[in-house]
């Protein structure tokens, strides 16, 4: 009787002390959760392409275990840094969104290494309505001429240039993603290659700008628009393949000669000379 109570109490005891452990464990992982670290954030919208002063950042108190990589801890780092991407008011400051050490300000600390700015122009129409605003993405479509040596209609529309990073419109390189803004030029990202593309392209006809989902990775390969294509009309039949020509083979005509015919005998023989 007294081993069967020593094992009650000892089974008491143990459960008593694992009771003690989870809601030691639970208090522990609740102080975890509640512990935070200081994170500098925006005070107000700041433009891509500004540089942050004082009144435009502040530390606040941040989840430790939420804080996004590239996150800073002091104001003293970023005062005096680029934005090459615009912040929101109440967004943490993330390296990724700054140009290098050193850069200037404006436009040009935007740029990515090795890429160009150039700049369309554009309307209503062709800017899509003033929904191309920076930050998003186009592609560039050239109206033109296939042929402009050919005497039928040979107009062809083409998507020549895919993904392109619109980072300004008119003059002003921040965004605002709930107002369209129609003007009359847009500032583009693009490789050298694709400036001579874009400046060529402006040159033998007129460009629009068609706005893509930002992260659609998708380039299709379109072989471009005719009328024929347009207006379904039938193909004109293919020509016949020509015939080679007859080649003519000179002939040589020996001019006639004298002959004369001689009986010897039995021998009856032909010479001619």
């Amino acid at each position: 009787m007294k081993n069967l109570r020593a094992l009650m109490m000892l089974l008491i005891a143990a459960a008593a002390g694992l009771t003690a452990v989870v809601f030691a464990s639970r208090w522990m992982m609740a102080q975890n959760t509640n512990a935070t670290t200081k994170v500098v954030v925006a005070t107000a919208d700041i433009d891509l392409g500004q540089r942050i002063s004082p009144e435009f950042i502040k530390t606040i108190d941040w989840p430790s275990g939420s804080v996004p990589p590239g996150a800073f801890h002091d104001v003293g780092k970023v005062d005096g840094r680029v934005l090459k991407q615009s912040a929101m008011r109440g967004e943490p400051i993330l390296e990724a969104k700054l140009s290098p050490q050193g850069s200037t300000g404006g436009l040009s600390a935007v740029i990515d290494p090795g890429a160009r700015a150039i700049t369309v122009r554009v309307n209503d129409v062709i800017g899509v309505a003033g929904f191309a605003l920076p930050g998003n993405y186009v592609d560039i479509i050239v109206n033109t001429q296939k042929d402009s040596a050919a005497q039928t209609d040979q107009k062809i529309s083409k998507i020549v240039l895919e993904h392109i990073l619109v980072l300004a419109v008119a003059q002003e390189a921040g965004r605002d993603e709930t107002k369209p803004k129609v003007v009359d030029a847009v500032t583009l990202q693009v490789t050298p290659e694709q400036a001579e593309k874009i400046d060529l392209a402006r040159s033998i006809g007129t460009l629009s700008l068609v706005l893509r989902n930002q992260v659609d990775p998708q380039d299709p390969n379109t072989a471009g628009a005719t009328r024929a294509s347009l207006l379904k009309l039938p193909q004109p039949a293919a020509p016949a393949p020509a015939r080679p020509a007859a080649v003519k083979v000179a002939v040589h005509h020996e001019a006639p000669r004298d002959c004369v015919r001689v009986i010897d005998g039995s021998s009856n023989t032909q010479e001619c000379f």
